[in-house]
C-alpha cells in the first residue's frame, strides 16, 4: 500500500451541477473531495482541515468568490486554487492571477481540460498523492472505455474471460488492483497489448 496521501480537494461552488460534476470528476480521478455551496464556509474549512487544492467559483453570480480568494491566502498562500467562472473577464482573470490561483477555467467545465490542469498543479507545486490509487483508477477507466469501443457489456466480458462480473466492474470502478494474470485475460479478450492499460501512467 502507498504510504503516500490521497489528494483532498475542497469544491467551493453555489451551483448545485458544477458540484456534483466536479465531485464525479475529481472522485473518479481517485482524488477524496469535500464540497461545500456557501462561500463563507470555505475559509474555515481551509483553517481547520489539510487540503492540498481548492477549485473556486468566482463567477458574476457569486461575488464572494474573489472575496473568499483573498481570505484563503491570508490562511495559506501556498494552497494550490483552481478558479472556474460562468462569464470570464479580463478583470476578474487578472484579479484571481494576482491572488495567485494556478489556474482560471470557464464553466461548463471541460473535463478533460480539468484534468489536465490538475496533473500539472500536482507536478508543479509537488503535490503527493495515492499514486496507488490514481494507477487502479486510470488502468479501470481504459479498460470500461476499450470495452465500450468494442462493444461489450460486462457479463459478456466476464464470459470471455473467465472472471466474475463484479471483479470486472471493481477494476473498472478503480476499488481493487488487478494481478498481471488478470490484465492478461482482460487484454486478449478486448483486443489490446497489456501495456495500453498503462500508456503515459
Amino acid at each position: 500500500m502507498s504510504n503516500q496521501q490521497q489528494l483532498h480537494v475542497l469544491v467551493v461552488d453555489r451551483d448545485e451541477e458544477s458540484t456534483l460534476q466536479l465531485k464525479e470528476t475529481l472522485s473518479h480521478e481517485g482524488y477524496r473531495v469535500t464540497t461545500i455551496s456557501d462561500p463563507s464556509q470555505a475559509p474555515g474549512e481551509v483553517r481547520n482541515n489539510r487540503f492540498q487544492m481548492v477549485v473556486l467559483d468566482c463567477s458574476p453570480s457569486n461575488p464572494e468568490g474573489a472575496d473568499t480568494l483573498g481570505q484563503i491566502r491570508s490562511i495559506d498562500d501556498d494552497l494550490c486554487v483552481i478558479v472556474t467562472t460562468d462569464l470570464p473577464t479580463v478583470e476578474m482573470a487578472v484579479a484571481t492571477m494576482k491572488s495567485q490561483a494556478f489556474h482560471y477555467l470557464q464553466k461548463p467545465l471541460d473535463e478533460d481540460e480539468l484534468r489536465l490542469v490538475i496533473r500539472e498543479a500536482i507536478k508543479e507545486k509537488g503535490l503527493l498523492v495515492d499514486l496507488e490509487s490514481r494507477l487502479n483508477s486510470m488502468v479501470g477507466q481504459r479498460i470500461r472505455e476499450l470495452r465500450h469501443s468494442r462493444p461489450l457489456t460486462l457479463k459478456q466480458l466476464a464470459n470471455r474471460t473467465g472472471l466474475s462480473v463484479s471483479l470486472i466492474s471493481q477494476i473498472e470502478l478503480g476499488k481493487s488492483a488487478a494481478s498481471m494474470s488478470t490484465l492478461h485475460k482482460l487484454a486478449t479478450a478486448l483486443q489490446t497489448k497489456m501495456t495500453y492499460f498503462f500508456e503515459t501512467v
